[in-house]
């Protein structure tokens, strides 16, 4: 995979990088872009990018199609998606399990679903229309969440696998997401992992995470701002475990460090895996 095929293992790329990737070719596994950054035709943003795509493999990460969203999905925005994922034919085009939006305004977060059968078959249809509209498979996220549905009818991890099976989508399992969930919410994450079929999941995520305290409460937020905890290292140990050692990102989305810092980090889950890709091989 990419330049350094031994390497499992990407990082998030980020503008403030782009001109020392370039220049240097740094070992990294691939790198995974968002979107909605290199919409834009033309421009340094999208020059890089083609310049990097000739070197390394390329994933695309969307956070602005909202498809949990009741608003019709923006087809524009798809269209603008589609353009991208043929130009730099990406390893995975990826979304997540959330909404953002509601008559046409949108909110700068990821927003949890009721995990309801009728928020199921909403999902499904909507990740079918994107499939069919990209031709090609995505993967969906799981996000992290802060409060709870009461109308809830099945676990988030049922919820999820219902919607690779009936879509046929592959998962994008953020194992960081899962840990804040699991201790925000107070289920066993290893329940999680147990819950999910092997052969959906395509892609891990890990990031960091930061802890607060909101009155008695302790809670975990993922702010994307910080190393990866030694609890999140525990539990990718026990998901490569056991879906064995999928493409892995590293992702830091803000108080963005140096390119090493973020090599050290791939270089971590690089170790962590590689006991089980001499396994798989």
């Amino acid at each position: 995979m990419g330049t350094y095929p031994g390497l499992s293992t990407g990082i998030g790329l980020r503008a403030q990088h782009h001109e020392e990737i370039v220049s240097r070719l740094p070992r990294v596994g691939w790198f995974e872009a968002h979107s909605e950054n290199y919409f834009a035709q033309g421009g340094a943003h999208r020059e890089h990018l083609t310049r990097i795509r000739a070197h390394y493999e390329l994933s695309l990460h969307g956070v602005g199609l909202s498809m949990g969203s009741t608003d019709p999905l923006n087809l524009q925005h798809l269209r603008e998606l589609k353009r991208l994922v043929d130009e730099v034919e990406p390893l995975f085009v990826s979304e997540h399990l959330s909404w953002g939006s509601t008559g046409g305004r949108y909110v700068n977060d990821l927003l949890p679903l009721p995990y309801t059968e009728e928020a199921l078959q909403h999902m499904v249809a909507r990740v079918r229309e994107v499939q069919d509209g990209l031709g090609r498979q995505i993967l969906v996220e799981n996000i992290s969440s802060y409060l709870r549905f009461k109308c809830a009818e099945v676990p988030e991890w049922e919820f999820l696998t219902a919607l690779a099976q009936e879509s046929g989508c592959g998962v994008l399992l953020d194992v960081n997401n899962v840990y804040v969930n699991a201790m925000n919410h107070g289920f066993d994450p290893q329940s999680y992992l147990h819950g999910i079929p092997r052969t959906v999941v395509k892609e891990f995520h890990l990031a960091g995470h930061t802890v607060a305290r909101i009155q008695e409460r302790e809670i975990r937020i993922d702010t994307h701002n910080t190393h990866v905890s030694d609890d999140v290292w525990a539990l990718y140990r026990a998901a490569v475990k056991r879906f064995g050692p999928v493409p892995t990102l590293i992702e830091w989305d803000a108080d963005i460090p140096s390119l090493e810092t973020l090599q050290a980090e791939a270089a971590k889950a690089d170790w962590i895996s590689e006991p089980f890709r001499a396994v798989a091989a």
